[in-house]
C-alpha cells in the first residue's frame, strides 16, 4: 500500500512539471490565419468565360480557361468571399456587407459569352453534325 501511495505521489510530482512556462511563445490561444478555406471546386465552363480585368503581358502566362480548380476562401476579418483560379491566381471577390473594392474584380463578373449563348452554340453545332451526309 505504501508503495502505491509513494508511486502516485511521484507521478503527480512529475506531471506537475509539464506546465508551460510564461516565456513560452506558443502559450495562449492558438493563432489561425486570416483566411479560412471554404472549399476547392472544379472550374466550370463559365469560369473560362470570365473577362479578366488586366490581361497578362506574358504570352505564356495562364488564362482563366487554363484554371482547373477554383479555391474558395473567406476573409475572417471582413467577411469577404474570394474565389480564385489555381493556375492564374485571378480572384473574384464578393462582400455583401461593404462597398466593392476598387482594386479587384467584384461580382457580377463580366463574361465573354453567357451560358445561354454557349448552349445555343452547342445545339447549333450538334444540328450541323447530324445534318452532315455520311459517305459509305
Amino acid at each position: 500500500m505504501r508503495r502505491l501511495i509513494i508511486g502516485g505521489a511521484a507521478a503527480a510530482l512529475l506531471l506537475s512539471a509539464c506546465v508551460k512556462s510564461a516565456g513560452d511563445v506558443s502559450s495562449g490561444p492558438p493563432r489561425h490565419g486570416r483566411f479560412v478555406g471554404v472549399g476547392i471546386y472544379p472550374a466550370g465552363q463559365m469560369w473560362s468565360q470570365v473577362v479578366v480585368s488586366s490581361a497578362p503581358k506574358d504570352a505564356s502566362a495562364s488564362k482563366a480557361s487554363d484554371d482547373e480548380q477554383i479555391i474558395v476562401v473567406v476573409d475572417s476579418a471582413t467577411g469577404e468571399l474570394r474565389q480564385c483560379g489555381n493556375l492564374t491566381g485571378y480572384c473574384v471577390r464578393m462582400n455583401p456587407w461593404t462597398k466593392p473594392l476598387a482594386s479587384s474584380q467584384v461580382a457580377p463578373v463580366p463574361l465573354v459569352k453567357h451560358a445561354d449563348q454557349l448552349a445555343q452554340e452547342a445545339a447549333t453545332a450538334a444540328k450541323q453534325e447530324v445534318a452532315k451526309p455520311t459517305n459509305p
